[in-house]
């Protein structure tokens, strides 16, 4: 099909709930995707942080369609070996004690709410359930995870939302210790707001996090959706500031391309959900455990230490771009502001016409490469938005 017989169709029977990008894409190898008409694109987006391993590597690819040929779906009802060496690998990676597996971040953060909330009713009674989040996250757009999300633009239409959530604002130590009252079980962050801005924490507010929480047997949830498996150069972005989450929320880039979210615990929690009290029929699909598990055995930390020093090069790089006001993130996760007239829209425009791919995250621009990405494309893309900045000053 052509494009404008793609996008005929997608406007006539998908619901309207993305604004796309004016693209359809049709097939990619590594960090390069064509579009229907055969051009050309330097990627930095991944599948908004999903292709860790670019696009179609081979040997993701491979182990993928060799478990499609033997056993594409069991139910949770039998045991199966690529779930059972992935949650392995999890565990030995992170220090957590077990896994749940699900379907995709919103999922597992629901997951998350649903085990501290079952962890505290369980040893202090039913009247110890508020979950504290934080201003400017974003947890998903489920109902318990985005009355999670401490942004009230996306929750404006779907009220009433679900109980038992308070926000407090991002990075004030005055505010934390005030909020958390007799009625908290757990406080859920993201290690950097992703969908918010790129917007990492000062390390002395998530140290102070850990010691307020931590005698109150308060649950730490970080969501790692966007930040974790390899995003920031560790391989939890927890680790940037020495955080010890009791749960810890995956996906994104753990399939590398495939639906697939994961809940860790910590021993102090891993008994919290018992048979019957969650589950999901997809979760822990064979396929999606067998591409994941491709991620884990590559994600050595030789890859990690490239991860990060491409990302510390790469940062000085955007930081010296025209008309950048801001840069922030880590790893190859980063986040731009830039002087006015100049906005994130018009250079992620100007990009895609010049042959790259970026993201938004609110009023920033927002660079997501896939982690495979040598140094010679991020200066191809670097070039790129050179000159986009140049002609838009």
């Amino acid at each position: 099909m052509t494009f404008a017989e793609t996008k005929h169709l997608d406007e006539q029977y998908i619901m309207p709930t993305y604004g796309r990008f004016g693209l359809c894409l049709t097939e990619g190898k590594g960090c390069r995707v064509k579009d229907a008409e055969g051009k050309t694109y330097l990627d930095f987006t991944a599948g908004i942080g999903v292709n860790s391993l670019g696009w179609c590597d081979d040997e993701w690819a491979a182990a993928v369609c060799k478990q499609a040929g033997l056993l594409q779906h069991t139910s949770n009802l039998f045991y199966t070996q690529p779930g059972a060496l992935l949650a392995k690998k999890l565990c030995e990676r992170t220090g957590m004690d077990k896994v749940f597996f699900a379907n995709s971040g919103a999922e597992a953060n629901e997951g998350a709410i649903k085990a501290a909330r079952k962890y505290s009713r369980k040893k202090y009674g039913k009247d110890r359930s508020t979950i504290l989040s934080i201003t400017n996250s974003f947890h998903g757009r489920t109902m318990a995870a985005l009355s999670a999300t401490g942004q009230t633009e996306l929750q404006k239409d779907f009220d009433p939302m679900v109980p038992g959530f308070r926000h407090i604002p991002a990075g004030d130590a005055t505010a934390l210790a005030t909020a958390l009252g007799p009625d908290v079980c757990a406080l859920m962050i993201e290690p950097i707001q992703g969908e918010g801005g790129v917007l990492p924490f000062d390390k002395e507010y998530m140290e102070m996090i850990e010691s307020v929480c931590r005698p109150r047997d308060i649950l730490i949830i970080a969501d790692e959706i966007q930040t974790g498996v390899g995003r920031t150069g560790h391989f939890l972005a927890s680790s940037l500031y020495g955080l010890h989450p009791d749960i810890v929320t995956l996906a994104k880039g753990l399939g590398s391309g495939l639906p697939i979210g994961a809940v860790l615990f910590r021993d102090t929690c891993s008994d919290s959900l018992g048979k019957g009290e969650h589950g999901t029929t997809f979760g822990m699909n064979p396929i999606c455990c067998a591409g994941a598990n491709v991620v884990m055995d590559r994600l050595d930390e030789a890859f990690l230490e490239d991860v990060a020093e491409k990302g510390q090069w790469f940062h000085k790089q955007l930081a010296a771009l025209p008309s950048v006001t801001q840069v922030s993130g880590a790893g190859l996760m980063w986040g731009l502001s830039f002087a006015p007239p100049i906005t994130a829209a018009s250079v992620r425009e100007e990009a895609q016409n010049r042959g790259l791919l970026c993201l938004l995250a609110k009023s920033r621009l927002r660079l997501l490469p896939p982690l495979i990405i040598s140094k010679e494309e991020l200066k191809e893309g670097l070039s790129i938005l050179q000159t986009v900045l140049e002609k838009l000053s």
